[in-house]
């Protein structure tokens, strides 16, 4: 049976890899209805009233009370679905082995812990890895997936720059790569690797420092693992508009999945606001962004804020007392809890995936998504050079339905 082997480091990754098998099982059955495998089913959705969380879940969505504890909603079981191997037969979804590079964040590694229990529903094998619990970590998870990376025929990778992966990838090669979303990070991978560049995030300042030069020959060798060639084949899965290097594949990703497992949802009057953490990278200005939302919450009468999962307590705490926003830390990525509910008639967002993703995983729901541009004065003296450029890009490209917010001088944010 041919090995297909997914490594993700966040929930968005995990989720699109579940996009991705969905895809595969659509593609080779694509008069199905429903679910690949299972015939007539409409999908699941998850129910709306929050309670105890099971026993493996970390603290999850809802508002962040005085006690700063969230709600939690659960999850129920879905059947198991079966994907075709890169040959095209259809084999049972076990034989993709989804491994969880853990991360130390807490709100992440919770995340995962409720996507990889997803994707234990489905039927696929979820193993967690724990890859950065201190010193002997890495060398025991090279020992630890060095059978399963050897027997894969094709690898599938959320972020092609993890150093994680990109050591894993220059001591195993794959024959058949596929990269799928993590953020925009997608975008500027596909341009780099157009351009023959090396792979550096785009926020990114200058070399690095001496880690990165340590590390600079496995990233050299990663890039050349990450490029096809004549017996490699490489695809990118995404629901962002890229335009495809030379000998790759570019396969939409609809989120249908996403889709076909929750709501439709219930709509609510408001508006809700996505957060960034382009204030924790070191990119916006805190204050000009706490100007901004509470802008955004005013002029669209937004009453929730959606946390990203690395926002700052301190400046979650900052947006609910100068903005009266209700703070929500999902347990889930905010397609799925999206496409749960209930969510607001309009969301507004600054540049991010969402302004890509959202308008998929709510199509036909009535839900408007506008995004906020990022002006040039909120970015930081430090920032990186690339990042207005890339942050214009990310905003500019979503999706024709999508609004375009822009800033005045006065700070006002009006629909451009």
């Amino acid at each position: 049976m041919t090995g297909l082997l997914a490594f993700v480091e966040s929930p968005v990754q995990l989720l699109n890899v579940l996009e991705w098998a969905h895809a595969q099982s659509a593609a080779a059955d694509p008069s199905g209805p429903g679910l690949p495998g299972v015939p007539g089913r409409p999908g699941s959705a998850l129910p709306h009233h929050a309670t105890a969380p099971p026993p493996c879940a970390p603290p999850g969505a809802g508002s962040l009370g005085p006690a700063g504890a969230p709600s939690v909603v659960p999850t129920r079981s879905a059947p198991a679905e079966r994907t075709p191997t890169p040959g095209g037969a259809e084999v049972p979804a076990a034989a993709l082995t989804i491994v969880v590079l853990s991360p130390n964040d807490p709100m992440s590694r919770g995340q995962l812990r409720r996507m990889a229990q997803l994707a234990r529903d489905d039927g696929f094998s979820v193993r967690w890895q724990e890859a950065r619990d201190g010193r002997g970590s890495l060398p025991r998870t090279l020992r630890d997936l060095a059978p399963l990376l050897r027997a894969a025929e094709r690898v599938i990778v959320g972020d092609p720059f993890s150093r994680y992966v990109q050591l894993l990838l220059t001591l195993f090669a794959p024959k058949h790569l596929t990269v799928v979303d993590d953020g925009t990070a997608t975008m500027e991978y596909a341009a780099q690797l157009a351009r023959g560049e090396r792979l550096v995030r785009w926020h990114r300042r200058g070399s690095g420092g001496p880690r990165e030069l340590v590390l600079a020959p496995v990233s050299a060798a990663a890039r050349r693992k990450l490029a096809p060639t004549r017996r490699r084949t490489v695809e990118i899965f995404t629901s962002l508009p890229v335009d495809p290097p030379p000998g790759t594949v570019v396969t939409a990703n609809t989120f249908a999945w996403t889709r076909a497992r929750f709501g439709p949802p219930r709509l609510t009057r408001g508006a809700d606001l996505v957060g960034t953490s382009l204030v924790e990278t070191g990119v916006v200005d805190p204050d000009r962004y706490a100007r901004a939302v509470a802008d955004l919450a005013g002029d669209h009468g937004a009453t929730r804020y959606f946390a990203h999962r690395r926002e700052s307590t301190e400046k979650l705490h900052r947006i609910a007392v100068e903005t009266g926003l209700e703070i929500v830390r999902p347990d889930l990525p905010l397609e799925l809890i999206a496409r749960r509910g209930p969510i607001g008639r309009t969301v507004v967002s600054f540049p991010s995936t969402v302004v890509h993703t959202l308008p998929l995983a709510l199509a036909g729901t009535g839900v408007k998504v506008a995004v906020c541009e990022i002006a040039p004065e909120w970015l930081r003296e430090n920032a990186s050079p690339r990042a207005q450029g890339f942050l214009a890009g990310v905003a500019g490209t979503a999706a024709f339905e999508v609004d375009r917010l822009t800033t005045s001088s006065s700070q006002r944010l009006e629909f451009g």
